[in-house]
């Protein structure tokens, strides 16, 4: 055998094992492939079965919740004869908690609609005037703290109507507001707006509360994320309003954002489209 012969059979050989080694390897992608599918497969199915866990369970507390509320209101309310002042202190206590407990499980429902892909968007055309009104006359009964001032500035008169869902940003801000409230002993919390180039609007809430470390601007809107703090901790929550906040500003076509400073307050905000298109979540 000649020796071009020879480094012709070398060269052969070489290329059939490099034929064998990219069909194993090939192999190999495609049982990765196979196995990344199966995992994603027992995600998929783990994420619905804990959405319908939360819905189902969300809905079977409401009832024993709202029977509390009534409870406690009817006591308030004098109806079954006089109450002495201490037995009135622990009525209101009861009744706060219910109310917060009526609000963690009204996240976990959202939050399980959304995971399931179950929220659609339902815009209209209104007026941000009449946003603020529905937010200030929703916040008046529950503000009761005299150091610390809500106000709402009047929107600017250029600014023009919105078309979207009213709803779903009415609660993304009550989210911003209660929490302002919550971390801010004294102070104000205000409620701004401003036009961000021709088709997007920004709702800003500040406060001069505790203000948020650095540290925990990145997770704060995932969910069940806390600060830890001295007041968290006399604090009741599920961590799910501002996760929840985030995933509806993404289904009106938006984002959030923070800009916070430890001791020196917060600032929330949620910019979206000044018109938005009416899609169902995928």
């Amino acid at each position: 055998m000649s020796d071009a012969d020879m480094d012709l059979e070398t060269a052969r050989r070489e290329l059939e094992g490099l034929r064998s080694e990219l069909e194993e390897t090939n192999r190999g992608v495609l049982a990765l492939y196979a196995e990344l599918e199966a995992q994603a497969d027992q995600l998929r199915q783990a994420t619905e079965l804990k959405s319908r866990f939360l819905a189902y369970m969300s809905h079977e507390f409401r009832t024993p919740i709202g029977s509390i509320r009534s409870i406690a209101r009817l006591l308030l309310d004098r109806v079954d004869g006089p109450l002495t002042e201490e037995q009135e202190k622990q009525v209101k206590f009861i009744q706060q908690n219910a109310v917060e407990f009526a609000e963690m499980v009204d996240d976990l429902l959202d939050l399980a609609k959304v995971e399931a892909g179950r929220v659609e968007i339902s815009p209209a055309w209104f007026e941000m005037v009449d946003l603020f009104s529905a937010l200030r006359g929703m916040f008046k009964p529950v503000l009761t703290n005299p150091d610390v001032n809500l106000v709402f500035e009047e929107p600017h008169g250029d600014l023009p109507r919105l078309y979207t869902d009213d709803r779903k940003l009415s609660q993304i801000l009550r989210n911003f507001i209660s929490n302002a409230l919550k971390f801010t002993q004294k102070g104000e919390v205000r409620i701004t707006t401003e036009l961000v180039g021709d088709d997007k609007i920004r709702f800003r809430v500040s406060d001069t509360g505790i203000g948020i470390a650095p540290g925990f601007h990145r997770s704060i809107f995932e969910d069940y994320s806390q600060v830890d703090s001295p007041l968290q901790k006399r604090l009741k929550g599920t961590g799910l309003g501002l996760s929840l906040s985030k995933r509806l500003a993404e289904l009106l076509g938006g984002h959030v954002e923070l800009s916070s400073e430890l001791g020196k307050g917060s600032v929330f905000s949620v910019t979206i489209p000044l018109e938005v298109v009416a899609t169902k979540q995928q």
